[in-house]
């Protein structure tokens, strides 16, 4: 081989060759939406990018959507989704079994801030489904600086394969802690220790190995209407649930998320959003600890706002 093409051969290597350090495409971006991980991972990225931009002409969206706000179907060109928003952290759950995603949405911006948990169903190569619970400034403890300085610094990366819970597990320790609620019988949840819970923008941590979401339990408090997203490879569970249905007020109950990571079969860390107007709340009995704020909203009916 003579110098010139060997000059050339060297030169295209160099080329077409990647960076070192260069920045890569996000996981999911080479693939299409599908009910396989990467596809889910998919579905994500692009609803990233349309509620960055308030944009949902890039998303593969079925003809048939169902789009709900709050446990309301709603039109999406109404919806939140279409309201451009600067995120500054998200985090997902990818489930392949249902072929479902979630997706928790830190918004800090002090114009109007947001946090959001988005629920998508994937069916073959659209997204079927898109369910928003969405809370704001004068909603339940809501303060989005607080929820992302707290929940951007835990632990929610993959668990390693033999030593993560089933998908039953995962399920029977979110309805054991819901079920809770309205039974007052906190000893048959999976406490573990430590365990920190992020509610709106309280905290209930206090860097100890003996933190506890055992903290201010109410009691008769019907949690219905759940339904799951399960990601077993990261521990984490979330239920889509509308919180104090059937109350002494006869109302329908508040729009709800519960986030779970659970490791080794026992909670670890606890995320909710509540779809109340502080001003409905009222608080019922509590049960267990009282030193901390808690999860005590038994909400009369109320109107949707945004």
């Amino acid at each position: 081989m003579n110098r010139v093409a060997l000059k050339w051969i060297l030169l295209a290597g160099s080329v077409l060759a990647p960076a070192v350090g260069s920045a890569q495409p996000p996981a999911g971006s080479n693939q299409t939406v599908s009910c396989v991980r990467g596809g889910l991972q998919r579905a994500v990225n692009l609803y990233i990018e349309a509620q960055t931009k308030g944009d949902v002409s890039g998303l593969p969206l079925s003809d048939r959507l169902g789009y709900v706000e709050n446990m309301t179907p709603v039109a999406i060109d109404s919806g939140v989704i279409k309201t451009p928003m600067k995120i500054d952290h998200h985090f997902s759950l990818l489930d392949e079994s249902t072929c479902q995603t979630f997706t928790e949405v830190v918004v800090t911006d002090a114009a109007k801030p947001y946090v959001l948990g988005t629920r998508m169903r994937v069916n073959h190569d659209k997204i079927a489904e898109i369910e928003i619970v969405w809370t704001t400034t004068g909603y339940w403890l809501f303060n989005a600086d607080n929820y992302l300085k707290y929940s951007s610094s835990e632990n929610w990366g993959p668990i390693p394969a033999d030593r993560r819970d089933s998908r039953g597990t995962l399920v029977a320790a979110a309805n054991a802690y819901l079920d809770a609620f309205l039974e007052g019988k906190i000893d048959r949840v999976p406490w573990g220790f430590p365990c920190v819970r992020v509610e709106g923008g309280m905290y209930t941590g206090k860097d100890s190995p003996a933190d506890s979401c055992e903290v201010g339990v109410p009691s008769g408090v019907n949690i219905a209407n759940r339904h799951f997203v399960v990601d077993e490879v990261l521990g984490s569970v979330v239920a889509f649930c509308t919180f104090g249905a059937g109350g002494p007020t006869g109302g329908s109950g508040a729009a709800d998320t519960h986030l779970f990571r659970v490791e080794n079969g026992k909670l670890r860390y606890v995320h909710t959003l509540t779809h109340l107007l502080m001003a409905d709340f009222r608080r019922p009995p509590q049960q267990g600890q009282q030193g901390q704020q808690s999860e005590q909203a038994q909400p009369r009916q109320q109107g949707q706002q945004r």
